[in-house]
This record gives structure tokens, C-alpha cells and sequence, in this order.
């Protein structure tokens, strides 16, 4: 068997799409994963590329249409007559379709159909009804049931005129008459049972499942906890409507950890995803803007503490020179609480209801960071401000000692505002992750700077 190396097959595929020679590069696209078909299509010009899936069947471009990315899809409907594009809107993958139908506008949903079957139009308009943000709206239709009443071979043979997707085929659900769910079996336990076993001796009672109005982060969450393949949803009377594939909970994992990376830094969240190369300069600036701004704002407050106990730095300047230090050390350990009990709360590893254990628990970490940073602290200044002029009273290992007792104070009261705002902002109906490192260093700085010259009136003034 003589294989060819990804270098050179991507050389010889370059040389086809230059040289127009479309059916060639299709017999090699079709031995390719549809990925990496979607990868090569993405780059031609349009005329180019709806000839080239002229070269597929309709069967082939519905599976290729769907992993296009949604410009793409709606720019290959525009170019294409409402007829012609039905064929291939067919065979997208069910909830990938929804998907697209609801990026066009009434106008065009409304052109495009009358040319789908009947099944497709119902499936399309139910599947479009669902919030986005719930098991509904990501779920997909694309799955075999089969009857309880049925024996192995009979099962097969359901499953075999269902022909649902190859990629879906693992489960095999058991309904009734009503469609209402019973539980399921594998494709591996049927070909594995007796032609001639009862359903019901080989079917799973026992298993996860959804409902079309959960959110999809949990459901997601719930896919990944039992390591699913897919979850079926039922709607409210108990009948099977669809699944979520553990693909479709991939990204919706993936979506929401972008989401909350995005407020955990101040940006405000994009409902298509945070795709850099393709944002703009303007865009980018649109979306961090917002909480910087506010945030300097608020910063103001900063600048009348410091401003109001200028009298005590002129007096002992040595308080100004390390400022930042116990602002950094306070906005670390902030930004550490923060990011650990915004992670648990996300897992469901901890609830509102635990907020005195979170507390008491970050209280006991933060009393030990701010012991070790304190003493680092101490012996920093007299490494560093051994030659520096102090007024006669005090003496270096004084002022030394005060300093660091500020920071240790602020290391605790910053790691527990860190670990509360989260909380606070989750007990008030908001997301946690919006809580989280710009407004918890602006918060942090501003408590800071009252701990640090509070102690500094109090030990030298």
C-alpha cells in the first residue's frame, strides 16, 4: 500500500484547485474527513466552489454544507437558486439545519420552504422554535428507535429502514406508540442478542436524560459526567424529541468557558464566539472598552486616597515606593479566590448555600499566604531600602514590620472580597465570571490603599 505524506498531498491538491481540474481534486476530496474537505472549500471563490460540489452527491454536499461555518452557508444559499439549495439543506445534519434557518430572515425562510418535504419543513420549524440556549436548541433529530415489543432482528431491521446517521447509530432508543421514552439498548447489544431476545431483556431502564427547556450548560455538563455519547431529551409529556450529541456539548462547553474567559477579563462577550483574526480593530476596542472605562472611573477613588494622605507619604517617602507591592499582592491573591470558587461553582462542586464554608475556608488559606508573603515582604524592604533615609524616630525593621503587617492584612481581606463578590454576584441573579479580575483589582486596590495608609497613620503618625 503505498501512502502519501499530509505535505504532499496538500501540494498536488494546491496544483488541482490552480489548474481548475475539479474533478481530479474531487476524487481526492472524497477520501478525505469532511473537516478537512470543509478546510480545502473554504478557499475557493464562490462560482469555484459550487462546482465543485456539484461533483458530490446531495447526500455528500449536505454533510459538507453543514460543517461550513454559517457566512458561508448563507452565501452559498444566496448564490444558489431556492430549488436547488433545498436539495442539499435535505441532508444537513438536523440540528445544524435549524441552525442555519434561523440565521436567514423571514423573507428567505419563507422562499426556501416550499421546495422541503414534509418532514424536513415540520422538523426545521419545531427544531427553530427552541431557545438556543436550552437542550432544544442544540439537540438533533438524527437518531433510530426502535419498539419494546420487538425482538432483536426485528430491531435491526427498524434500525436498518430508519437509516439514521452513521455517526448517531451507537444508541438505539425504546419508545412506545406515543414516542414516549422507555429507555435504550446499543447497536453492539442488539447484533450481539439472540435474532429471537425480547427487546425488553436487553434494554437500559436506568439512564440520563434531558428535558427540551434545561439549559444546555448543564446538559452538556451531564454528558461529559456520565461520558455519553449522546443524552436523549424528552419534552414535557415524557416523549422522545431528540439528542444532544457529545459533539454539540464539546461546543457548547467550549462556548461557555470562552464566555466566562471573556467576562473573567472584562471583555464583553460576543454571542459568535471571540474569533481574533476575524475581528476587527474597532470590534475588539468595542469590546473591552466598556469595563476599562468604568473601571477607571471607579479607579477615581484610588486617586482621592492617595491624594488625602499625601501629607503622610512627603513625611516618609519610603511609604510610596512600595505601594505597589501590596497593591500586586492583593490583586494576585484576589484574582486567585476568585478564579478558584468561580471554577467550583461552575462544577456544582459548591452552591450558594456553602458561602460560610467558602469563607471560613479561603479565610484559613489567605491568614498562610499572608504569613509567607508578609515575612518576604520584611526582608524585600530591608534588602532593598538598607541606604534609604528615614526620619530618626523610626528605624528601618519598624517601618519594615509595618508595611508588611499592611500587606498581610490586605493579602487576607483581598483573598476574601475575591471569594465573596462571586457569590454576591450569583446570589443576585447575575454570572459569576463577571465578578471576577478587572472589578476584583479595582476593588482590591481601593481597600488596599485604605489598609495600607490606615496602619501607616497608626504605626508612624
Amino acid at each position: 500500500m503505498v501512502t502519501v505524506d499530509t505535505g504532499q498531498k496538500n501540494m498536488v491538491i494546491e496544483g488541482l484547485v490552480m489548474a481548475r481540474e475539479w474533478e481530479a481534486l474531487v476524487t481526492i476530496l472524497k477520501k478525505m474527513p469532511v473537516v478537512e474537505v470543509v478546510e480545502v472549500l473554504k478557499d475557493l471563490d464562490m462560482p469555484d466552489l459550487i462546482e465543485v460540489l456539484g461533483h458530490f452527491t446531495e447526500e455528500e454536499q449536505g454533510y459538507i454544507v453543514s460543517d461550513f461555518d454559517p457566512e458561508m452557508q448563507v452565501g452559498l444559499y444566496e448564490q444558489l437558486a431556492p430549488r436547488r439549495f433545498s436539495r442539499i439543506f435535505i441532508h444537513m445534519a438536523s440540528d445544524l439545519r435549524a441552525d442555519f434557518f434561523q440565521e436567514l430572515d423571514r423573507e428567505d425562510q419563507l422562499k426556501l420552504l416550499p421546495y422541503l418535504d414534509k418532514k424536513t419543513r415540520e422538523n426545521v420549524i419545531r427544531l427553530s422554535s427552541y431557545n438556543p440556549e436550552t437542550a432544544g436548541g442544540i439537540m438533533s433529530t438524527d437518531f433510530a428507535t426502535i419498539m419494546g415489543d420487538m425482538t432483536a432482528a426485528q430491531a435491526i431491521e427498524k434500525v436498518r429502514r430508519d437509516a439514521p446517521s452513521r455517526k448517531m447509530i451507537y444508541y438505539v432508543y425504546v419508545v412506545d406508540d406515543d414516542m414516549k421514552l422507555h429507555g435504550f439498548t446499543t447497536l453492539k447489544d442488539l447484533i450481539m442478542a439472540d435474532p429471537d431476545t425480547s427487546i425488553w431483556d436487553i434494554v437500559f431502564k436506568d439512564f440520563a436524560l434531558a428535558e427540551v427547556d434545561e439549559d444546555r450548560e448543564t446538559v452538556a455538563a451531564r454528558i461529559e459526567k456520565y461520558d455519553l455519547v449522546a443524552i436523549p431529551v424528552i419534552n414535557k409529556y415524557g416523549q422522545l424529541a431528540g439528542i444532544v450529541r457529545h459533539d454539540d456539548a464539546l461546543e457548547v462547553i467550549q462556548a461557555e468557558q470562552t464566555e466566562d474567559m471573556e467576562k473573567f477579563m472584562g471583555i464583553v462577550p460576543d454571542e459568535d464566539g471571540l474569533d481574533y483574526p476575524e475581528t476587527s480593530v474597532v470590534s475588539h476596542f468595542r469590546k473591552r472598552i466598556t469595563w476599562v472605562a468604568s473601571l477607571a472611573i471607579i479607579g477615581v477613588l484610588s486617586g482621592m486616597i492617595i491624594h488625602r494622605y499625601e501629607e503622610a507619604m512627603s513625611a516618609l517617602i519610603i511609604l510610596a515606593l512600595y505601594m505597589p507591592m501590596v497593591a500586586d499582592s492583593g490583586g494576585n491573591v484576589g484574582s486567585q479566590a476568585a478564579t478558584v470558587v468561580i471554577r467550583a461553582l461552575a462544577l456544582g462542586q459548591v452552591t450558594l448555600r456553602n458561602w460560610m464554608m467558602i469563607l471560613w475556608k479561603e479565610a484559613r488559606i489567605a491568614i498562610m499566604l499572608s504569613f509567607v508573603l508578609g515575612i518576604i515582604a520584611f526582608g524585600k524592604i530591608l534588602f532593598l531600602s538598607w541606604e534609604t533615609d528615614v526620619p530618626e524616630q523610626f528605624s528601618l525593621f519598624f517601618i519594615a514590620f509595618g508595611i508588611s503587617v499592611a500587606l498581610s492584612l490586605q493579602v487576607i481581606s483581598a483573598t476574601l472580597i475575591g471569594a465573596a463578590l462571586p457569590l454576591l454576584v450569583k446570589r443576585l441573579g447575575g454570572d459569576p465570571a463577571v465578578a471576577a479580575s478587572p472589578a476584583i483589582t479595582t476593588m482590591v486596590d481601593i481597600t488596599g490603599l485604605l489598609i495600607y495608609f490606615g496602619i501607616a497613620v497608626m504605626l508612624f503618625f
